[in-house]
Formats: structure tokens, C-alpha cells, sequence
């Protein structure tokens, strides 16, 4: 093992070490009973129907059930309050990332959230969520808190199943045989597993814009996150049945986050030191406000596996299926490496947008994705020199740096066809 490496398992092991320390607490850290009057703001405690509503937008909330069983909720808004023409359609699905959910895009507010941005410009717009996340926490048979099973996903399964079940239940719902798809970070990552591992739910896409998409996560430059990753994949096998669920909403670590960062002060000062530990800093871009609203809804939940996952694709640098060992890859692959995903398989239209500040998804990751994929549209990269990764959900400046970009391409796949 080489110095550098033994640091890092030191490191490792120390982690492991502090985080068994935090689960035998089983979670406990009863803040308040009644948050609500303790000056957290409103919108962070919403849920996505809730926050819509806050600023006169309606919203629906849709279920769907995967094929092995995950019930999800979908929300839905048909018409933005301030779109004054015809919706245009085909419907547009927007997906989240990692460890977020649907309400990472009404985050920042009615003035930068995208979910309000894309409505507003009169899309019929759907915002989906993953097995997971709490709006994804429910199976027709696996109960989250005592069956391990339920926990036994990564982002393959979220590609594969999740995301057609989404698709077939939209079509369904709206009468359309295609859509268009936006997708942030995992967002990206799980449209083109599915893509790669499903047949023609690729061909129900008119137009796909990724928004730095986490196929092939090599680059990274967040040593948090390179910590964290890297941390699952070894000690994964060592969890017990409750700690396969991690960052989840309600937890210790969100509840801290939200109790401490809707204090005005904090917000600016520590918590937002905090989100430039895991991304890098863009300087005025995500305003105090949003922060003290964000962490009331992030982290929302993963499961253990999924970030080990993560973990593995960055240390071989290949965008390759789950590895399980040399003799279950032997029985589910038939080889000793997982194989690789066929980007090949993504031959709809795709845009990619990055930007040069991202140390989450690098540029070198989204520009070598965009040599993988037949029909790339364009790449474009923010001209916000400072963009970050969270800054594509949070920042107040998405109405003036990608949204024209996202309206741009989701316009010329669309066409109106109703007051």
C-alpha cells in the first residue's frame, strides 16, 4: 500500500469509526417538538404541493409503482402561474440528484427554481423522485425499517425501473407518446442506464438536456465526497439492516443541518463554509435565504449501496455496472469486471451543459461523455466562470445562465397545443 493510500484507509477507518459511534445513538436528536414555532421558515417545511401553493402555483401529487414494487411520488405542475399562453407539450419530466429530491427545484424560490422557471413557460411539467428519497420510501411488500431488501439498490435500479415506470405513468396520464427529459447530476446518470439496460424507453424521449450529468464521476475533485464514496464501498458489508439507509431526511445529520442553518446568521456564515466543503464557492450565488430553506429538505436519503456504487465507478474510472466480487460478477455477468454501460444505446438527442468550477462533475467527465454519445446536440459551458454543481438547483442566477439554454431546446422539441 503506498503512503498516500494508507492515509486514506486511516482516514477511512477513523470515519467508519465516528460514524458507528453516531448510529449506536440510534439517530436520537429530538430538536424541538413543534418546529414550526421555532422560526424555521415556512417553505422549508413544505412539501412540494405545499411550497408550490405558497406562491400560487397549483400542483398535483401522482403515484407510481415500479415494477418490483417501490412506490414513488410524482408531482405534477400542468400550467405555471404566470404562464400567459398556450401549454406547450410534449410533457417535461425534471429529475434530481443525488441525495435530493423534487423539492431541490423549488428550493431557491419562484425567481430562480427551475420547477417554477420551466412552468412558467408554460411547459406541462413533472418532477420526479427515486426509490430512496422520503417521497420514495414506500414498497407494496418491503417495509423500510425492518426488511434489508428494501435498502438493496443503487442507481441501476433507478434507471432501470424507476425512471420507465415515471415515463409510462406520464404518457398514460397525459395522452402523449413522447416526452422531454431534464436531468440534473443523477439525474443524468440514471437516464442513461436506462437507456442502456431497457428497450425503447430511450425512444419515448424527444430531447434530453443533462444538467452535469454523473455518468463517469473519474474526475472529481471534492475530497469530502471522494472520502465519503470511498468510504461505503468498503464497509458496506459491515452495516447492520438499520444503517443501509444513509443521510436520510428526519435524520441526525439533516435535522442538525435544518435546526442550525434557518438561523439567518448561520445560514450565511457555517452552513454555507458547508456546502462549499462537499462543492466548490461561487460568491453571492446561492443567497442566504435559499440555504436557510434547502436544508430543510437535503439530504433526503439513499441507500448505502447506491453511494458505495459511486464510490466504485470513481475509483475504476470506467462507467461500469455494480461490483460485487470476482465470483458473483463471474455468476451475474459472466465476467470477472463489471461491464461497461453502452452510452451507444443514448442515440436521442442530448445537451449537455457543464461548467468549469463543477469539482462534483468535472468538465474533463461531461466532455468525454459527450465523445461517448452519438447525438449530442451541443455542450455548453456556463459563462458564470464561478458556476458550481448545486448551483444548477440553488442558485439565484439559473434564469439567467442555464434556463435559456434548457427553454431553448425544450422550445424546439415542443409545440403548443392548448390554452
Amino acid at each position: 500500500m503506498t503512503p498516500n493510500g494508507g492515509y486514506v484507509m486511516s482516514l477511512l477507518v477513523l470515519f467508519f469509526a465516528i460514524f458507528k459511534s453516531t448510529l449506536g445513538q440510534n439517530w436520537a436528536f429530538e430538536i424541538d417538538k413543534d418546529p414550526s414555532s421555532k422560526d424555521y421558515p415556512r417553505d422549508s417545511l413544505s412539501n412540494f404541493t405545499e411550497f408550490a401553493r405558497n406562491y400560487g402555483y397549483t400542483a398535483e401529487e401522482h403515484t407510481v409503482i415500479t415494477e418490483d414494487g417501490y412506490i414513488l411520488s410524482v408531482f405534477r405542475i400542468p400550467k405555471g402561474k404566470n404562464c400567459r399562453g398556450k401549454i406547450r407539450q410534449p410533457p417535461v419530466l425534471l429529475m434530481h440528484g443525488l441525495l435530493q429530491s423534487s423539492d431541490s427545484w423549488l428550493d431557491a424560490g419562484p425567481s430562480a427554481g427551475l420547477a417554477f422557471l420551466i412552468s412558467d413557460a408554460c411547459y406541462d411539467l413533472w418532477v420526479g423522485n427515486v426509490r430512496g428519497t422520503y417521497y420514495g420510501r414506500r414498497n407494496v411488500r418491503l417495509n423500510p425499517d425492518t426488511d434489508p431488501q428494501f435498502w438493496n439498490f443503487t442507481s441501476h435500479e433507478m434507471g432501470k425501473l424507476d425512471v420507465p415506470a415515471i415515463i409510462d405513468y406520464m404518457l398514460s396520464e397525459t395522452g402523449f407518446s413522447e416526452l422531454n427529459y431534464v436531468g440534473f447530476s443523477q439525474g443524468g446518470r440514471i437516464f442513461f442506464i436506462m437507456c442502456s439496460e431497457t428497450s425503447g424507453y430511450c425512444d419515448k424521449i424527444k430531447v434530453s438536456i443533462m444538467l452535469a450529468p454523473a455518468a463517469r464521476v473519474k474526475y472529481m475533485r471534492s475530497v469530502l465526497v471522494q472520502l465519503l464514496t470511498r468510504f461505503y464501498p468498503v464497509v458496506e458489508p459491515l452495516f447492520s439492516p438499520r444503517e443501509l439507509e444513509v443521510f436520510q431526511k428526519g435524520g441526525f445529520i439533516q435535522k442538525q443541518a435544518s435546526f442550525f442553518c434557518k438561523d439567518n446568521i448561520l445560514a450565511g456564515t457555517v452552513c454555507r463554509a458547508a456546502l462549499t466543503l462537499i462543492d466548490s464557492y461561487d460568491p453571492g450565488s446561492i443567497l442566504t435565504q435559499t440555504i436557510r430553506v434547502l436544508f430543510g429538505h437535503f439530504p433526503g436519503g439513499t441507500s448505502a449501496r447506491n453511494l458505495a456504487f459511486y464510490g466504485q465507478t470513481g475509483m475504476a474510472g470506467r462507467f461500469q455496472k455494480y461490483y460485487y466480487g470476482p465470483s458473483k460478477n463471474l455468476e451475474l455477468y459472466g465476467s470477472v469486471q463489471p461491464p461497461l454501460y453502452n452510452l451507444n444505446r443514448t442515440n436521442i438527442p442530448v445537451v449537455l451543459i457543464y461548467s468549469e468550477n463543477d469539482i462534483l462533475v468535472d468538465s474533463k467527465a461531461v466532455l468525454w461523455l459527450s465523445t461517448q454519445l452519438p447525438n449530442v446536440l451541443e455542450s455548453y459551458q456556463v459563462s458564470r466562470l464561478t458556476w458550481t454543481h448545486f448551483d444548477n438547483c440553488y442558485s439565484q442566477y439559473t434564469n439567467e445562465t442555464i434556463f435559456p439554454k434548457i427553454h431553448e431546446y425544450l422550445q424546439k422539441y415542443s409545440k403548443d397545443v392548448s390554452v
